[in-house]
């Protein structure tokens, strides 16, 4: 019998490119038009970048204190009281984000809805006033598909590029989301709504400014890591020709 001590063994399998990880999970698609839907998002994100636009809703958000990083005195760390409570309701972030521009906005509602959505629609096709034709990619939320959106997007030369069942990370906006709970939400304890929504306006305005901040790039690097985890290759398809 050979004996091997747990380092003797770590550093061996490390030579051969194995190494201790965290097992993980995901959804197959159950969509059946999966490919045909990803396929024209890719299509859009290469022929029309200046005319591709996200939209997301981030939430709930609500009022109590979040644990984050920060920069404090050596042994005397921020601290914020421990609660669960959620005592002001909750607000959903209503997110737009243009990909030519890399502009992002949005505004916080109260709850979800088809007139929220349109509402956010409607200042999408307000970036483009001439009129062109413009692509907003969006999931399968069915606020976001009903009768009227649909009316109101053929109407206005609107084309929804819907992502697939179980395919959110095939939407830009997810990777802008990362930063924006970075940088708000994370090591905050807002007293209200109101104070929230204006760090939320803060950051916007920040962000938009300075959209090649390396600390901004890194988030959404991390944030788009976390939400495609396959690295760019399609959950049991082919490897996509660029990432979004």
């Amino acid at each position: 019998m050979i004996r091997i001590g747990r380092e003797a063994l770590r550093c061996l399998l490390a030579r051969r490119g194995i190494t201790f990880q965290r097992t993980k999970t995901w959804k197959e698609s159950p969509d059946p038009e999966r490919d045909a839907k990803l396929d024209r998002i890719e299509e859009v994100l290469e022929r029309f970048p200046d005319r591709v636009f996200a939209f997301d809703e981030f939430g709930p958000l609500g009022i109590r204190p979040t644990a984050g990083s920060c920069w404090a005195e050596q042994g005397r760390p921020e601290r914020h009281p421990a609660t669960y409570h959620r005592t002001h309701g909750v607000r959903y972030f209503h997110g737009c984000y243009s990909v030519g521009d890399d502009r992002l906005w949005g505004v916080n509602r109260r709850k979800k809805g088809a007139a929220n959505t349109l509402a956010a629609l409607r200042s999408i096709r307000a970036a483009r006033p001439d009129g062109a034709p413009v692509y907003v990619i969006l999931d399968n939320l069915s606020a976001h598909k009903g009768d009227t959106i649909r009316r109101w997007a053929k109407k206005n030369r609107v084309e929804l590029c819907f992502t697939p069942t179980y395919a959110s990370w095939a939407n830009p906006i997810e990777a802008h989301f990362g930063p924006l709970r970075q940088f708000t939400i994370a090591n905050s304890n807002h007293r209200n709504h109101t104070v929230q929504t204006r760090a939320l306006h803060a950051y916007l305005r920040w962000r938009n400014a300075n959209a090649r901040h390396p600390d901004v790039l890194a988030a959404q690097r991390r944030e788009r890591a976390r939400i495609r985890s396959e690295k760019g290759i399609r959950w049991g398809g082919r490897p996509l020709a660029t990432a979004a």
